[in-house]
Parts: structure tokens; sequence; C-alpha cells
């Protein structure tokens, strides 16, 4: 459904699915079955995406992007994922962040690291926030002083050294600059304890650990980032000291809307792969789509997929707004997008029958796909917990 979609934004979309279906369709299921997770990543892919512009759309033009809002890149970003959820990932990622980083930097940050992203066909983006010890304690958050990040930022001879590692983290084996968040006081959570601190990828004392070998987003690289003695000037710290959650809470409102947009792209290609085939497999004399409760399934798939969607494009609208958005749109409709992919991707295997449990049919690689954003950008429970402190705490 068009959604009411404005032409240049359906211009956009039909240009995105042009490219998602010429580029990145045809490789996805080669890529996604290497044994080594790192040859999963296609470089391909992203200079051909630059080329038309898709990597830096949330980019003020200023800098040499198109300046679309957190809408606009959501359908992008379902788009990309209706091909591939790994490809949609690492654009959602960079998305994200470049918009984070021309509303948080400070005029002289901008100017060193955005036109150089813009100008880089290779140039991605990565968060690192998760570590080995750390993760739903920083989602939901838990604002205890024995929360803390295990990566340290200590002050010595005029700059921040850093010192531990992340893990899990998106893009992390291949960004051209990264957001890292760091401890920064000792005797504070890290909600009110933690920097962001600007850290390019060829910074001393900053190297890349395994790539993560994962059951499905195989084409997204995560990685592990290992930080020793690496020394970040003042000049690289993004926001204020010891209030990185600001930034969390500040400047990423559309982080929530653009993961559910993924996992939603793939409970659409779930769909679409699902209808074609019970229009032409017959069972029973009839073709599968004939069948009454085969219908039926069909229809809750369509009704599920929709309700979703609206959730999806409320979310990303109302991450543009200043000031005044619903708190829990930040947390839930990743959930419920989540549990929608879930169910339409599992039903799309029974339909399918044997056939879904095959390779040929690519079914089998949705489902492991859909599995991934049951935890990825914060658990569902973590989540459900989060917009439960805002209802609780809220009016």
């Amino acid at each position: 459904m068009r959604w009411g979609r404005t032409p240049e934004q359906q211009h956009l979309v039909d240009t995105v699915r042009e490219f998602a279906s010429r580029h990145v369709a045809p490789v996805a299921p080669d890529l996604d079955r290497q044994p080594n997770p790192a040859d999963c990543f296609s470089w391909a892919i992203v200079e051909e995406a630059s080329r038309l512009g898709i990597r830096t759309l949330t980019l003020a033009q200023e800098y040499g992007g198109a300046g679309v809002d957190s809408l606009t890149a959501a359908m992008v970003i379902e788009e990309l994922a209706r091909a591939d959820l790994g490809v949609s990932v690492i654009f959602a990622q960079t998305l994200k962040i470049a918009q984070t980083l021309q509303r948080a930097c400070t005029p002289e940050q901008a100017r060193q690291f955005l036109p150089a992203f813009a100008r880089n066909d290779r140039g991605l983006l990565a968060i690192a926030i998760t570590e080995p010890d750390v993760s739903s304690d920083y989602i939901i958050p838990f604002d205890h002083p024995t929360a803390q990040f295990r990566t340290t930022a200590v002050r010595a001879d005029g700059t921040w050294v850093l010192n531990g590692r992340k893990h899990f983290i998106s893009n992390g084996n291949r960004a051209m600059l990264y957001l890292v968040f760091a401890q920064t006081d000792r005797s504070a959570s890290l909600v009110h304890g933690s920097t962001c601190f600007l850290v390019p990828r060829e910074t001393p004392g900053f190297s890349i650990g395994r790539v993560h070998d994962k059951m499905g987003e195989r084409l997204v690289n995560n990685a592990e980032l290992v930080f020793q003695d690496c020394r970040v000037p003042d000049a690289q710290v993004l926001g204020r000291v010891n209030d990185g959650f600001a930034l969390l809470r500040e400047f990423f409102p559309a982080s929530n809307a653009y993961a559910a947009a993924s996992v939603l792209g793939v409970a659409q290609a779930a769909y679409e792969r699902t209808l074609q085939w019970t229009r032409t497999r017959a069972q029973g004399g009839r073709r599968l789509i004939d069948h009454d409760t085969t219908a039926a399934d069909l229809a809750e798939m369509r009704m599920l997929i929709d309700a979703a969607r609206a959730y999806v494009y409320v979310a990303a609208s109302e991450a543009d707004r200043t000031g005044g958005m619903d708190p829990t749109l930040g947390a839930l409709p990743k959930v419920f997008a989540a549990r929608v992919a879930w169910r339409v991707v599992t039903r799309a295997l029974e339909l399918h029958g044997g056939y879904g449990y095959m390779r040929e049919t690519g079914v089998e690689k949705l489902v492991r796909d859909a599995a991934a954003f049951l935890h990825s950008d914060g658990a569902n429970r973590s989540l459900l917990l989060k917009a439960a402190r805002f209802i609780r705490d809220g009016p």
C-alpha cells in the first residue's frame, strides 16, 4: 500500500526497489551462505548505493545529501529489507547516525567529519554501545552505580585514553567513523557517568576483533571493537562529558522506527513469496489460495503487516517533531514489528510445506533473518520493560 506517499517519496521508493532488485536480491542468497561471516558483506552493493545517493539520504543538502525526513528514510529502509535484511541494516545504521551527527556535532566537528563521510563511496557509520557484559542495562536503562560500561575513558596528558571492548556492533569492521560510549565517571551509573566519543577507524590503539558468525542477517557484519590505550582528543567528545545518554534521548528518536522498518521488510518479503506460492501451488484439486484456511492465513498476514507499518510510520513521523514525542514510540513499534515478522515468516514456512524448509524457496533465510530482531536493537523483553517504565512514570 502507498500510505499517502508524496510523488517524491514514491519516486524514491521505486528507485530503491529497482536498485535492490538488480543489485541486492540476485546476490543475497550466495552471500548469505559464505562460511566466513566477513565474506557475507559486499562493498559493490555499498558503492552502487552511494552512486544513487542512498547512503547519504538523511544527510543535509549542505553536506551533499538529500536531507530526507525520518518517515521517508523508514520507507527506504523497509524497501531495502524486502531484498535483504542485512543490507537494510547497513544503511539504517548509517542513515540514523548521519542524522545524529549533523544535529549533535559542534560546527568544527561537522566540518571535520561530515564532508569526508559524504565523499567516501564506502563511508559507513557505526555506534558502539553494547559490551559482552553490558547490554539490556543500557536499553531499559538500569540507573545504579553497579551498572557501568566496562570500556573506560580516562583523562591523561590532555587527551582521553580509552580501554575496553565492544561487541555485536553493526558495521563494526566496515565503518569509517564510530560513536563510542565509555565510562568516564566510575562513581556513577552508565546513565550519568558515560561519554560519547567520535573515533575514526584509523585512530591508534583502536582495532577490530572477531566478526560474529550469526544465524541470520548475515549481509551486515557485526564485529568486536578493541580499545587499547586509544587516545581521543577533547575535540572528539560528542555532546557533554558524563552525559552521553542525553545523545540517545535527544538525537536518536528514529532509531527504533528504522529497526522496525527493517524487520517489517522481511515480513513483507515473506508475505509476497507466500502469496505467489499459494497462487500457483495446487493441493486437493485446487490452488492453495482457494482453500479457506489458507486464504484466512494470508489475510491475517496482510493485516498484521499493514498494522505494523502504520505503527512504524507514526513513530518515524513523530521522531522529527520538536519535543512532545510519546516515549513509548521509541520502543514498542520495533517490538510489534518483530513479533509480526516472526508470526508471518513462520506461517509462510508452514504454507510452503516441505519446500519451505529447503533453501531453494528462500523462506528458511527469511525465518533466520526475522529471528535476529527478536533481539537486535534491544531485546523485545527489554524494550517492553523500557516502555512499561514510561507508562508507569508518565502522566
